[in-house]
């Protein structure tokens, strides 16, 4: 189990205590700072009990949660400010923002390829790419080429879990046994996360 976009200590430490071994801690809306102090206290708890910490640098646009992010407020990560955030703060990987953004692309997002390699030349922590839904196979090709190891995906996921679920509930309009209308639902998610292993070369290697 992995936590994403948790926000607090307190938050993280009660699931951690509960057993889960992988977090993210979110202070992206933070100063650089503020970031760096609330990630190290994340660091220093999480690492006593063997968990692995990622933190994200740079803002994505979109929404994540209850979190919304207009185009024009995004930041994009420092290559050099990168660099120092992970020296200072001991993270096991860093989500960074390169141009992708959380939810559905309205239009073909422009991704920052030149400001990945020059990230991954200064941070040697693998590298996590948020907003992964909706872009084209080669984007994500390119940017595994350049360093990301870790590839979120989740409206894809969203889209054919409902979808599938509202069509079989329309075919079937009486239907009340979610042993018979949870099943199609999760096969579809099923089939997106099979093509998703499939694009990033990770099949076979669970």
């Amino acid at each position: 189990m992995h936590l994403d976009h948790h926000e607090t200590l307190a938050d993280i430490s009660a699931k951690v205590h509960a057993g889960v071994r992988s977090v993210m801690i979110d202070g992206s809306a933070l100063s650089f700072e503020r970031n760096i102090a609330l990630v190290q206290s994340v660091v220093a708890f999480s690492h006593r009990f063997d968990a692995s910490v990622e933190a994200e640098l740079g803002l994505l646009g979109g929404e994540e949660d209850d979190k919304v992010v207009a185009d024009r407020d995004e930041l994009f990560t420092s290559p050099e400010a990168a660099a120092a955030f992970v020296s200072r703060t001991g993270i096991d990987s860093l989500a960074v923002a390169i141009g992708t953004a959380h939810g559905l692309y309205k239009a073909a997002p422009q991704l920052d390829f030149a400001r990945l390699e020059k990230i991954r030349q200064r941070v040697s922590v693998p590298l996590v790419l948020h907003g992964a839904s909706g872009l084209a196979d080669e984007d994500i090709r390119r940017a595994i080429g350049l360093g990301i190891c870790k590839v979120n995906v989740a409206p894809e996921l969203k889209i054919a879990f409902s979808g599938a679920l509202k069509y079989y509930l329309l075919e079937h309009p009486d239907a009340t046994d979610p042993r018979h209308y949870m099943p199609p639902a999760k096969r579809a998610m099923q089939a997106v996360v099979d093509k998703v292993i499939t694009l990033c070369g990770s099949e076979g290697k669970g």
